[in-house]
């Protein structure tokens, strides 16, 4: 109570009031800089970027958690499910079967294709392989948001698990692929060690571009809804549900066109893996025989219940689209491009993470 009688709320002072400081400890400042006296102690900020080579460092220490953790996530993706793991192997072969029924059946794009079927599956199970990791990478820094929050660990050790998972689930489709192609007919050859540097260089360009899209969909909220649509439309211009050569050789497209589609990256990793794992596809590969106009014409004017079986392979005669030699160094340089662009610059953003 003060003076004139009148009582002063709890924690607030009237005008008038005395206060004591006795007793109470006050910290003076230093004359010095607060920079230069963090550093004497050694005091670092919390927030900031650690040095590339620093960060790369931290990522390789934390490997073994790394993949833990995609195998952990592996196992309970589908513990919900009455069939469990067999999903993995049951998703890709319903969507073969669907894709088969519309674009073989209905609409005829197996024409001029020898082993269509194995045609159809190496292009599903390649392409599922990166939109899986794109759609899922697309979330997961807004998904991981209490771990992020609650440990201290490099952010991309999230991505990079994420792209472990979808590449753990390709092996297990890998296997069924194996066994479909052998069962049309396709022969084992050295040529299938090829899919292991394809399998390769797809899994680094898949990590590029998921740790590009891990920084885009933490900072675009929506660009995880947009990609669906996206993705679908990248499906249809790289050539896994029809051949782009027969679609240049057709005129439907100009030959700019054609060459922009086969060289996207999609596509490239897309005929590599189906050049390495058949026979079929080497043999009537465009450009793997001397040009001959007339043995070209006869396969693109390919009819299944008249033309002989030995038309199908006549695509060989024909001129390529680009320069097949070259396809290696093309699939090479995305899959560096990708890594490159996409480290830097979820890198950039390392603090930001999680502070939303």
């Amino acid at each position: 109570m003060n003076d004139d009688g009148r009582v002063s709320a709890p924690g607030q002072l009237q005008q008038g009031d005395d206060v004591s400081i006795e007793g109470i400890a006050i910290t003076q400042l230093p004359d010095e800089p607060l920079a230069e006296l963090a550093a004497q102690y050694g005091l670092k900020p919390s927030a900031t970027i650690p040095p590339v080579f620093a960060y790369l460092r931290q990522l390789w220490v934390r490997r073994h958690f790394i993949m833990a953790f995609a195998t952990a996530r592996n196992i309970a993706m589908y513990t919900d499910a009455r069939l469990g793991q067999l999903w993995q192997v049951l998703t890709p072969l319903l969507n073969v079967a669907v894709y088969y029924l519309i674009f073989g059946l209905l609409l005829h794009t197996n024409r001029g294709i020898p082993h269509f079927i194995s045609f159809l599956v190496v292009g599903v199970f390649v392409f599922n392989y990166t939109q899986r990791a794109f759609i899922s990478t697309s979330r997961v820094m807004f998904d991981s948001l209490p771990l992020i929050r609650a440990l201290q660990f490099p952010r991309a050790s999230m991505p990079l698990a994420y792209v472990m998972i979808e590449l753990e689930q390709m092996f297990v489709s890998m296997a069924v692929l194996i066994v479909i192609i052998l069962a049309e007919g396709e022969p084992v050859t050295w040529y299938w060690l090829l899919a292991i540097p394809v399998l390769l260089l797809q899994t680094i360009f898949n990590v590029g571009i998921g740790l590009f899209a891990a920084r885009l969909g933490a900072q675009v909220n929506d660009f995880s809804q947009l990609l669906p649509f996206l993705m679908r439309t990248w499906m249809y211009l790289s050539g896994v549900l029809f051949s782009i050569q027969g679609l240049y050789e057709d005129h439907d497209i100009p030959g700019k066109a054609a060459l922009l589609l086969q060289l996207n990256p999609i596509a490239l990793y897309i005929t590599l893996m189906r050049n390495a794992l058949l026979t079929s596809q080497r043999l009537s590969a465009p450009g793997s025989k001397p040009y001959s106009a007339a043995l070209c014409k006869q396969w693109i004017d390919y009819k299944p219940k008249t033309s002989p079986l030995s038309h199908l392979y006549y695509s060989a005669y024909c001129h390529p689209i680009g320069n097949p030699a070259h396809y290696w160094y093309y699939a090479i340089g995305w899959a560096a491009a990708a890594l490159v662009i996409g480290f830097f610059y979820f890198w950039r953003a390392e603090v930001k993470y999680g502070r939303g």
